[in-house]
């Protein structure tokens, strides 16, 4: 067996290519050297309730779809829905997969499973999804971060999966 990690990609190449494929302006990059703020978890994972953050585009069915460039909002969506539940909405990747099974950018699955077998100790009430890919790094610092973290915070999190697409 090959005890080997894959090379690390390139998530900023990567993003700059997809970028330029979907014939946008260039992006320009917000760059922060800046040590980013990190807690250290206080109790063990199968105690923990976990949060579930995605910028796959995530709504449930009956909530507004997500606007195409900049939007801002989020959507908080049930941890009990069901995958056939939920639509994606998102102009930065390839929503083909995510249309199949939101699962794969929002795993709400996969988390039921690992609190139902004592991984983690429960799954917070809603997970919330937003569209990634905001052109303004501020807006997402200073207006979306906080609200989503004053969402997990009102929900009791003591850690958040954070799933970027």
């Amino acid at each position: 067996m090959d005890d080997r990690l894959p090379d690390p990609v390139d998530y900023l190449a990567r993003s700059r290519e997809r970028y330029d494929a979907l014939g946008y302006p260039p992006y320009r990059w917000a760059l922060d050297a800046s040590t980013p703020p990190w807690s250290d978890l206080v109790k063990p994972l199968n105690a923990c309730r976990l949060g579930l953050v995605s910028s796959g585009g995530i709504y449930a069915c009956g909530q507004e779809a997500f606007h195409f460039r900049d939007d801002i909002s989020f959507r908080l969506i049930p941890s009990d829905s069901p995958a056939n539940d939920l639509r994606v909405t998102h102009f930065a990747y390839n929503t083909v997969d995510a249309r199949r099974d939101p699962n794969c950018v929002l795993p709400l699955d996969a988390l039921r499973n690992a609190a139902a077998s004592g991984l983690i100790g429960s799954i917070a009430p809603e997970a919330l999804s937003f569209v990634g890919g905001i052109y303004s790094s501020r807006r997402c610092r200073d207006v979306l971060a906080p609200r989503i973290v004053e969402h997990l915070v009102a929900q009791q999190c003591d850690a958040v999966l954070l799933v970027p697409v």
